[in-house]
């Protein structure tokens, strides 16, 4: 096998793919053949490095220089420069924004300095499609010593010790999990992977497939041999081709090298694993819906008990994690439960993924150390809002989680201190929200969403959502009264606590904490007319400002509908009847003579 002198290494995640890392790549092998270093110099695509907003990166080794926001133009420059002449390419790297200095390696960037990377411990670092990278760091040891030295009470032990919950949302011990399941005895058990994640804004999941594959699968056939399952299913919506291909490789190559089928390892212990695919429904996150789902069934949940333990799929007791928790397993197995369990709180042990998204600066996928306050991951890791604009929430947990404010803000991260605060951990989701978001709207936004992807079930999720976003949309409008603020309330818990299952019971929680902690916001759009965000379109007025205005015609030029009046070098009006609140006049505008109320 050739030892190259020196690696490119170039984020193959799907958002720098969709920023042309595919070119990147090529590109890169084209400048170093027409050289005729491509025996000295390899180029490799990996997962996600997690700095998406300053994606594609590319990452030369051993060197650790770290260049953002390449673009296929900037091969040849960076193949001559550095890997030629041994100088770096100052204007690709990173310029931290508060000194303007540039900085060569990722390790001393805020945005890295203080995560822990577990599950995403691979990601970025190696060929995901190329099993003997992944064996190079120690990829299919704990499998190994699972079956050389451990037996399966002593791996369901080690879970149980090192504190690991589950990463979906719920948080329920996962040693706990895969005890019972252990201990329900049947002629046939299964193991399924839960890779539906469809929360708006999050993507934990799908990287760590992107770029990690085959540790998902090793830790999959570590739970089979704890429990005594032959057989494991991965649940994964067909909206991730990328996440389907790298599995579908790793798959191949863990048959190919005696990890998956029979007698794995020479052990004995026989498990192989199928792709099963979801068309994209949100309930189907929810794992009795899955299961059913799987089956070729409609995918409702239905009451538990019994538990997928006890009764799962095809009736048979079958192990449900999501894709980080079991990306976690493999660590655990072969540093300890000890080395785990000192890392977050108390009861939350561990790191978890988050998927930092809107009015922040450093967009992208992050894992921290449980405990970590919300305030050190958006405004140091995070880098903090937008445009300068002032921070006003966060909502965790997707349309099941809730609007944390500033007083939050030195809460630390973990499953029971966000319950707490009126959220909840999710699946990692995470989304930052600045002073021109309404809080009305959002929790509108969420509850769309959720009536959108209620499977119709039972009456509380299917009617109740419905009733609730009614309430929300005519709040919206201007046209509520205050008692429907009550009535809102009154509903929300009546639908968390008769709805059958997460979903549902989890819904509300968006309208709570806005209704908790922005009243007033609700209660201005109801008593004033108004949106103090000007988010809301049916309580905006366009206006002009007659000092400012000066008669260019250029607002009535570019309005759609014809709203804007008046002669050249004369006032404009805008007739408030006939403007549909688009904002091109706005926009058009250099005068600030259009102001909007």
């Amino acid at each position: 096998m050739t030892k190259y002198k020196m690696y490119l290494l170039v984020c193959g995640g799907t958002g720098c793919r969709a920023s042309a890392s595919d070119s990147i790549v090529e590109n890169l092998k084209q400048e170093l053949e027409t050289k005729g270093l491509q025996d000295e110099v390899q180029v490799l695509m990996t997962g996600c490095f997690g700095f998406c907003e300053k994606g594609p990166i590319v990452k030369v080794q051993p060197d650790n220089t770290f260049y953002t926001q390449v673009k296929p133009e900037d091969c040849a420059e960076i193949i001559e420069e550095h890997i030629v002449k041994g100088r770096k390419v100052n204007r690709l790297l990173y310029e931290d924004p508060e000194n303007k200095k540039h900085i060569e390696d990722s390790k001393h960037m805020n945005f890295y300095k203080k995560q822990i990377r577990i599950a995403l411990r691979n990601c970025g670092f190696i060929d995901p499609e190329n099993v003997d990278e992944y064996i190079a760091r120690d990829g299919y040891s704990a499998l190994g010593k699972c079956l050389s030295e451990l037996t399966p009470k002593d791996v369901v032990d080690q879970i149980k010790e090192s504190g690991l919950r589950g990463r979906g949302g719920g948080g329920f011990p996962t040693g706990l999990k895969w005890e019972i399941a252990a201990k329900n005895e049947a002629d046939q058990k299964y193991v399924v992977c839960n890779a539906d994640e469809g929360d708006p804004g999050a993507f934990m999941d799908r990287s760590i497939l992107e770029g990690d594959p085959h540790a998902v699968l090793e830790a999959m056939a570590i739970c089979g041999y704890s429990m005594g399952a032959t057989k494991g299913l991965i649940y994964i919506r067909a909206e991730y081709p990328l996440a389907i291909k790298r599995l579908k490789i790793a798959l191949e190559q863990a048959r190919e090298y005696g990890l998956l089928g029979t007698d794995i390892l020479g052990t004995g212990f026989e498990f192989d694993i199928e792709i099963r695919y979801g068309a994209g429904a949100f309930v189907c996150g929810e794992e009795t819906s899955l299961i059913h789902s799987m089956e070729g069934l409609r995918g409702e949940p239905t009451i538990k008990p019994p538990y997928p333990a006890e009764k799962g799929y095809l009736g048979k007791p079958t192990n449900v994690n999501n894709v980080e928790t079991y990306a976690n397993i493999t660590a655990i197995i072969n540093k300890g439960a000890n080395w785990f369990n000192k890392i977050g709180t108390e009861k939350s042990k561990g790191t978890k993924v988050f998927a930092l998204a809107g009015k922040i600066n450093n967009v992208g996928l992050i894992e921290v150390p449980m405990g970590t306050t919300l305030r050190e991951v958006i405004f140091e890791i995070g880098g903090g809002i937008k445009d300068g604009k002032k921070f006003k929430a966060v909502q965790t947990g997707g349309p099941s989680g809730g609007c944390l404010t500033e007083k939050h803000l030195d809460t630390p991260i973990d499953f029971d201190n966000l319950l707490a605060a009126g959220s909840m951990m999710g699946s990692g989701g995470m989304i930052v929200m600045d002073e021109d978001n309404c809080m009305v709207a959002t929790a509108k936004f969420y509850l769309d969403f959720t009536v959108e992807e209620s499977c119709g079930k039972c009456s509380p999720c299917r009617i109740g959502n419905k009733r609730l976003y009614e309430l929300l949309d005519r709040i919206t409008q201007g046209k509520a009264e205050m008692e429907d603020l009550q009535r809102l309330r009154n509903m929300c818990y009546v639908i968390k606590d008769t709805s059958l299952c997460g979903l549902g019971q989890t819904s509300p929680n968006p309208i709570l904490s806005t209704l908790d902690n922005f009243w007033d916001e609700y209660v201005a759009h109801i008593t004033d007319h108004k949106c103090p965000a000007g988010q809301c379109k049916d309580l905006m007025k366009y206006e002009v400002v007659e000092e400012n205005c000066v008669g260019c015609t250029a607002c009535a030029r570019v309005c759609p509908v014809g709203a804007i009046s008046g002669d050249k070098k004369q006032t404009h009006y805008i007739d408030p009847a006939i403007c549909i609140k688009c904002g091109a006049c706005e926009e058009r505008c250099k005068f600030d003579a259009i102001i909007v109320k």
